[in-house]
């Protein structure tokens, strides 16, 4: 306070010796010309009508401050209550936002999910882990907190016709593909300084090693089998590149959403695929009756080999068995009737009691039966 005392002092000296607002003096120091003032123009930090003998104020701004109210032109401070001691609450108050201050800017709490990057004066200083912490006031140290377990996801492509990313594959054919990355920051450090911007890093990343990947695939593998295979592929190529960035950041996994022919052939592409799927199911449908055939052709030649067996052991008897079993499968659901040599001999027709025996009405058993008959 005392140096700005001393320049407003100086200042208003200067101003009292020479006055910027009229002209010389030529009489005792008196101003020349007409009028109250000399005939120049009226200063206007001296208002008429108020002041010394002479009717000036004096021009000195430590003056103006020290004495300005509420009425004068400088403002002043002397509205503003006082301590009991006479004293102004300046101070304190100054004293108070300094506090509120340092407190705000000092004092940070990290969730359990978090660590704080310390920066000092805009440089990497430290990283410190959950819960309270202390720093210098800002702008001397400020802390950025970073979420260091959730699991951020980027969608690369979208399964719509308007936003098509076209990949080639190995033997020449061009899919659309949509994925998504699931990455995880490590290192708030390297995530925060290494790189200018980290997102873009792991797009443009996620780009090349899918289109390094399937360039060794082909189509068929591309939107069938293979998907499983190409998403492991991606993650580590992925991972790889980051890494030799510095980025700070693990890829969690890659899923891949569409893989499709363009849209411009894709009902084309469909039709061909139901077209190998009938083949395909056509050729299945002719292994599965080669198969049986097969297997009913073997079971027959192990069965002959069996009468074969029997037969080398017992010759007659194992022919008079053939012969018995055959005419029983031949003659077994027909009618017969044996005729002899000079005669006919009766039998009895066993296959027509039993025809009607399957095709008479059952006869109930609590049904009652009616008895007719002459009455004694």
């Amino acid at each position: 306070m005392t140096i700005f005392s001393s320049a407003f002092s100086r200042i208003g000296s200067l101003m009292a010796a020479g006055n910027p607002w009229g002209g010389g003096s030529s009489d005792g120091g008196k101003p020349s010309g007409g009028g109250s003032n000399g005939g120049g123009p009226s200063n206007p930090w001296q208002p008429s009508g108020s002041g010394g003998s002479d009717g000036r104020k004096s021009g000195s701004i430590e003056d103006l401050f020290r004495k300005g109210g509420s009425g004068g032109p400088g403002g002043g401070f002397s509205g503003l209550p006082k301590r009991p001691n006479g004293k102004s609450y300046i101070p304190w108050i100054l004293v108070l936002v300094v506090l509120i201050w340092i407190g705000m800017t000092s004092i940070w709490r990290v969730d359990a999910r978090e660590q704080g990057v310390v920066k000092f004066l805009g440089s990497y200083s430290r990283t410190v882990g959950p819960g309270i912490n202390f720093t210098l006031p800002s702008p001397i140290e400020t802390m950025e907190k970073v979420d260091t377990q959730a699991i951020r996801e980027m969608p690369i492509g979208t399964p719509s016709a308007d936003d098509e990313n076209f990949v080639l594959t190995s033997d020449q054919n061009i899919i659309d593909m949509a994925y998504e990355v699931r990455w995880q920051i490590r290192d708030p450090e390297q995530y925060l300084f290494q790189l200018d911007s980290p997102e873009d890093a792991i797009r443009d990343a996620a780009e090349s090693a899918m289109r390094a990947v399937i360039a060794n695939f082909s189509l068929d593998d591309a939107i069938g089998p293979g998907r499983s295979d190409i998403e492991a592929q991606v993650r580590t190529r992925m991972q790889t590149i980051l890494d030799d960035y510095g980025a700070g950041i693990t890829v969690q996994g890659i899923a891949i959403r569409q893989s499709d022919p363009p849209q411009a052939v894709n009902e084309a592409f469909k039709e061909v695929n139901v077209a190998q799927q009938d083949a395909e199911t056509a050729k299945n449908n002719a292994r599965a009756y080669a198969r049986q055939i097969i297997e009913t052709a073997e079971g027959q030649t192990s069965r002959f080999d069996q009468v074969y067996e029997q037969y080398r052991l017992a010759p007659e008897v194992t022919r008079q068995r053939l012969y018995y079993e055959t005419m029983e499968r031949v003659l077994g659901k027909v009618d017969k009737t044996i005729v002899e040599t000079g005669n006919v001999t009766p039998y009895l027709p066993l296959p027509e009691l039993r025809r009607r025996a399957e095709t008479a009405p059952e006869i109930v058993a609590d049904e009652p039966q009616v008895v007719t008959g002459a009455s004694r």
